[in-house]
């Protein structure tokens, strides 16, 4: 019988790439046990349609997920990528409101 799981190599390595945002592509391709090549594509393939950006700090690169995207595949294009990934244990960062202390008089 052979292996099959419900999320693809693209869902995975975008869903690491969201919790760790200075993996290698060494590091993902260990972790999801395929080649460092295939990472690389698919890092590509990810940040040509929007869905990462990249930003280098020294001699790594940050990744940053737009979760305002949405799924790829028709019959999930009201779900956003953001929405995906919090259920996969992603904590999307919150912008932080502050009160002047004027205001709260």
């Amino acid at each position: 019988m052979s292996e099959w799981t419900f999320l693809t190599s693209h869902a995975l390595v975008l869903s690491l790439i969201s919790k760790q945002p200075r993996i290698t592509a060494r590091e993902l391709a260990t972790a999801i046990n395929i080649t460092e090549r295939a990472v690389r594509k698919i890092i590509a393939d990810l940040d040509d349609a929007g869905y990462i950006s990249k930003t280098k700090e020294g001699r790594r690169v940050r990744y940053h997920v737009n979760p305002n995207l949405s799924l790829r595949h028709d019959t999930q294009l009201e779900i956003a990528i953001g929405d995906f990934l919090e259920v996969l244990g992603w904590s999307r960062k919150r912008k932080r409101t502050y009160i002047s202390k004027a205001k709260s008089k």
